[in-house]
């Protein structure tokens, strides 16, 4: 998966890596000249950060990510013998290796960034240099002598979708895969849950701790200065509210944390689905049964992708790799959306509403997440957001992105 840091909290563009970008801006900022690719602002924005082993290595070291794609691949060898393959994004070339080790006729290993320099001496130093062509470019501006049989891609982000890299892939299956050519993986499904959280109660002190010190500082500016700097304090709240509370956050949660049956909310078909559906975005309903008593702090969203080949080209041995709490650690992990308020859960409540997954107009790399809740208990409402006394249709509105002048209608969090 193709993300902005490791998941732990541990910004990887760093050092080196800041100073690149800063440098490819600058070139940038100086010259309206048409630049090639590595100099655009995609580029350094976004494509360099995965020319680094660093990153490289983080995902190698997913032991989950590792050992689905390596079975997918090599225990469905009679599907990749004598085939053509496409490798979109192919990083260190792992992927194109396996398809290789598989028994492919040709693998062509697509990568953008500099990364396409250690994917070439993986494949020198693994022999296989007869059967994997490494070509450093957008799959985009890729020219192929043939039609694939196959595509293999990780391409997952964040909340499945985040960074879009599915576009390329969805580019690269309408040009270049055959007819009945399959894809892997095939199929993704994004799951939504009630869950326990310390992180609301730690977010909630900090913003009560944030807005102490804006009191503070307020006060130096009378007393030392003269200046009231009231009218700004509402402001400086909402940046820490959406900072601290509306804010999609990466946790690697323990099985126990989910207190209901997670609900199947969006699945897509790779080998359908279109890049205007996905800029459209995601709506859907979602009904959880709670299964444990206790209070919910946030809803946990995570996806799994399945390796099933294609209907013509079906895969005899589908695999699974899922992101769930219950399988594991990822460098995935779940993203937390904060409720904002303890909700009491009882068993056999069900926790439900609608959510919408769309794109960040300034950046479309990133999300936004609107949701709306409510928890249900024998047929009555006993908590939601947006409250009923206001509700109207808002639940059902909610995931339409009617957010005009209307922002309490659902809370919205950012996956940055």
């Amino acid at each position: 998966g193709r993300h902005g840091d490791d998941g732990r909290g541990v910004q990887w563009m760093r050092g080196g890596v800041a100073a690149r970008a800063r440098a490819a801006l600058a070139v940038i900022a100086m010259s309206s000249d048409p630049q090639p690719f590595e100099e655009t602002t995609e580029y350094a924005n976004y494509f360099i950060t995965y020319g680094y082993l660093y990153h490289q290595k983080q995902m190698l070291e997913d032991h989950a990510r590792m050992v689905s794609y390596r079975d997918a691949i090599l225990q469905n060898r009679a599907r990749f013998e004598g085939a053509t393959v496409l490798d979109v994004g192919t990083g260190s070339g792992v992927l194109a290796i396996w398809a290789a080790q598989a028994g492919a006729r040709k693998v062509y290993a697509v990568e953008a960034t500099e990364a396409a320099i250690f994917a070439k001496q993986m494949v020198e130093h693994n022999g296989l240099s007869s059967v994997i062509e490494v070509l450093r470019c957008k799959v985009e501006d890729a020219v192929l002598p043939e039609q694939v049989d196959i595509i293999v891609s990780e391409w997952m982000g964040y909340l499945l979708v985040r960074e879009s890299m599915l576009d390329s892939v969805i580019y690269a299956r309408d040009k270049w895969l055959r007819k009945g050519g399959a894809l892997y993986p095939s199929t993704a499904t994004i799951y939504l849950a009630p869950i326990r959280s310390p992180l609301l109660e730690d977010r909630r002190g900090q913003l009560e701790q944030t807005m102490g010190e804006w009191e503070t500082f307020a006060e130096y500016m009378r007393s030392e200065h003269g200046i009231s700097v009231d009218c700004l304090q509402g402001a400086y709240a909402d940046e820490h509210v959406s900072y601290l509370l509306r804010t999609a956050q990466w946790q690697s949660l323990d099985a126990s944390a989910v207190m209901g049956a997670p609900a199947p909310w969006w699945t897509l078909d790779v080998g359908t689905v279109t890049v205007e559906e996905l800029k459209a975005g995601m709506r859907a309903p979602f009904a959880c049964a709670v299964t444990e008593a206790g209070r919910a702090q946030a809803v946990a969203a995570w996806f799994d992708v399945s390796f099933d080949g294609s209907p013509d080209a079906p895969a005899a041995h589908p695999v699974l790799l899922s992101t769930a709490p219950a399988c594991g650690y990822t460098h995935w992990g779940q993203q937390v959306l904060l409720l904002g308020q303890d909700v009491d859960c009882q068993p056999g409540d069900v926790f439900c509403g609608h959510a919408a997954i769309t794109r960040q107009p300034k950046n479309e790399r990133t999300l936004f997440v609107d949701l709306a809740y409510r928890l249900e208990r024998r047929g009555e409402v006993v908590a939601a957001f947006p409250p009923p006394a206001r509700a109207g249709k808002a639940p059902a509105d909610a995931a339409e992105g009617k957010r005009p002048g209307a922002p309490q209608e659902t809370l919205r969090y950012a996956v940055d």
